[in-house]
């Protein structure tokens, strides 16, 4: 039976990619800070899905934990990582603390990359697997470090597939818009004034990116509404852009 290792499994994308993987009879590996909720999400999948749930508790910015679940990949073969932890942040970059700003660097950059790199090394040798880099449409914008960051990620999934491409392993950025998680209770983000036909479904969402990753497509960006949005974006000068994207998580416009 083929292994899954998701980081984040616990909520929102990381959890629906969990039931999906699951339900299609994948083995998983759950990696996140919090242990308990780990073992409480393994314990419900075990027992909907009939599937075998390791738990692997680690804080994936501390070097000495992101090594151990560096170490898994070279200690039983995994078929499938989907890196998803992360974090955002609403307030401007200047106005946080450059520690927050490095810890966030390394979730959403450093972590990818290192993660990615011991995944792909066996799935080469086996000439077969697949890593979907869960990414962002704020990738394509100017929204401060956590676009930034996000457009790493895209553009290094994006490169990676087409060079792992011929030794059948596949690499896919999922470029979601926003969808209903915790994610942005956490950062204190009012939803109320972003319109509703911008919310998407975990579920829907993690469903779309598969079909996309089976396709073989290199970049995701599920629903309709997020590729005419994308696509008007590329066409949109950039200083356009920057403007509209002054306007803060808050509704309010930065300073």
């Amino acid at each position: 039976m083929a292994t899954a290792l998701i980081t984040g499994p616990a909520t929102g994308i990381g959890r629906a990619f969990a039931d999906k993987l699951a339900m299609d009879g994948y083995d998983l590996v759950l990696v996140s800070r919090d242990e308990a909720r780990l073992k409480e999400v393994a314990s419900d999948l075990s027992r909907v899905h009939g599937v075998s749930c390791e738990v692997l508790a680690a804080d994936l910015t501390d070097a000495e934990d992101l090594a151990r679940v560096e170490e898994r990949f070279r200690t039983g073969p995994i078929e499938v990582l989907v890196n998803n932890a992360g974090f955002g942040q609403k307030k401007p970059f200047w106005a946080n603390p450059v520690e927050v700003e490095e810890k966030q660097f390394d979730l959403l950059v450093r972590v990818v990359l290192r993660l990615t790199h011991a995944a792909v090394l066996p799935m080469i040798e086996r000439g077969s697997g697949a890593v979907i880099n869960v990414s962002s449409v704020a990738g394509f914008l100017q929204r401060g470090t956590y676009s930034a960051h996000k457009s790493w990620v895209t553009n290094f999934s994006a490169a990676l597939a087409v060079q792992l491409h011929a030794k059948g392993v596949a690499v896919m950025a999922l470029c979601p818009g926003l969808v209903h998680t915790e994610f942005h209770e956490r950062m204190g983000m009012d939803k109320t004034i972003i319109p509703s036909f911008l919310w998407l479904d975990a579920d829907d969402l993690v469903d779309a990116a598969w079909k996309d990753l089976m396709r073989g497509n290199a970049i995701s960006i599920p629903s309709l509404r997020y590729k005419i949005l994308m696509a008007v974006a590329r066409y949109t000068p950039r200083t356009l852009i920057a403007r509209l994207s002054t306007v803060g998580l808050d509704g309010r416009r930065r300073a």
